[in-house]
This record gives C-alpha cells, sequence and structure tokens, in this order.
C-alpha cells in the first residue's frame, strides 16, 4: 500500500508541476529577440520566477505527503533550514535579482554589489539558469521539511529481576557476599582432651 499512495501522491504532484509551468510561461511574453528573456517588467518576471519555486516546492512536497520519511507530522528541520537552505536561497536570489529587468533600485544594487565584489561577468554568464535556480529554491525549501515519525505509546522499561539464590548453591553467589557469609560462620574449635 505505501508504494502505491507513493506514486498516486507524486503523480498529482508532477500534474500540479506541469500546471504550474504551463501557468509560468503563459505570464512572459514570447520571446522575440526584443524584451527580455524572462518577462517585460517586474511583475511578470518575478510571477514567472515565483510560480518556477513554487513548482520544486510541490516537487518536494508530494514526496513529503506520499509518505517518503515516516508517515508522521511535518516539521522544519532547522539544521537544514539554515545550513542548507538559506545560503542557497541567497545565492539564488542574488543570480534572480541580477537578471530583473528594467533598472529598479533592488536589480541595480545586487548588480553593483556584483561589480564590486567582481562577479559580475560569472553571474551574467548564469542568466540562462535563472529559472533553474528559482525551481531549485523552491524545491531545496520544501526538503528542509521531514515527518517527525507516527505517534506511539509511551515506552515502557522494565526493571531488572534478580533471581532468588539457589538452596546449596554458595558458589553461585559473588565472591563479597560468600567472603561475608564465612566470616559470620562460627568456628568450632574441638578439645583434643574431650575425646579421652
Amino acid at each position: 500500500m505505501y508504494g502505491l499512495t507513493r506514486a498516486t501522491i507524486t503523480l498529482l504532484g508532477v500534474a500540479v508541476v506541469v500546471l504550474l509551468l504551463w501557468l509560468a510561461v503563459q505570464v512572459i511574453e514570447p520571446l522575440d529577440g526584443a524584451g527580455a528573456a524572462y518577462g517585460e517588467s517586474d511583475g511578470e518576471y518575478w510571477t514567472f520566477m515565483g510560480l518556477l519555486a513554487a513548482a520544486g516546492f510541490v516537487v518536494a512536497l508530494s514526496q513529503l505527503l506520499g509518505g517518503w520519511t515516516k508517515w508522521g507530522w511535518p516539521r522544519i528541520s532547522l539544521s537544514v533550514f539554515l545550513l542548507g537552505f538559506v545560503p542557497a536561497a541567497i545565492i539564488g536570489l542574488w543570480l534572480l535579482g541580477f537578471h530583473q529587468p528594467g533598472d529598479n533600485e533592488f536589480a541595480e544594487r545586487i548588480r553593483n554589489w556584483s561589480d564590486d565584489l567582481g562577479i559580475d561577468g560569472t553571474i551574467e554568464e548564469l542568466g540562462g539558469v535563472a529559472p533553474v535556480a528559482a525551481f531549485g529554491v523552491g524545491l531545496l525549501f520544501g526538503l528542509t521539511f521531514d515527518t517527525t515519525g507516527p505517534r506511539t505509546g509511551a515506552a515502557v522499561v522494565e526493571e531488572p529481576v534478580e533471581a532468588p539464590p539457589m538452596a546449596g548453591a554458595g558458589y553461585a553467589r559473588p565472591y563479597e557476599e560468600r567472603e561475608r557469609a564465612a566470616r559470620e560462620q562460627p568456628t568450632v574449635v574441638e578439645d583434643p582432651d574431650a575425646h579421652g
């Protein structure tokens, strides 16, 4: 049943991804060589990239909901979020901001910082993969979620039970106990003259 559930949810996820990708390409004008590659306005550009990021998130979400992990309540993994997602989101948003059409303040600031850092040429070359970066940021955000596992009853911890000592089995007692027992035994001394 697990495989069928996961397969069904994955198929639904793919359907939603295809719908989001279709919506994304409806937002931008067809490429005619005159306009920006991913929209002519800031609104078109960020809507396009946002829909791609949402598609990436849906891929990860479909695996989470399909039982990819442990069938528990979804929770965010703080370490994956801070060490994996945040740096990737900064890089991805930097790349997307750099290639945003127009000369708005945000895009200009990113371009100036890139120039100051000497990375503007590299980021310029990465412009063709900006949609992949948007998709990847959404996917990575989805991967920061995990499940806690199924709820189970409280674990019962049993105390160890010691076996009662066996009668006549003094050899089974610990060494210290045998020594103490030997010291407590009365010492019988026979009088040699008593048998006389």
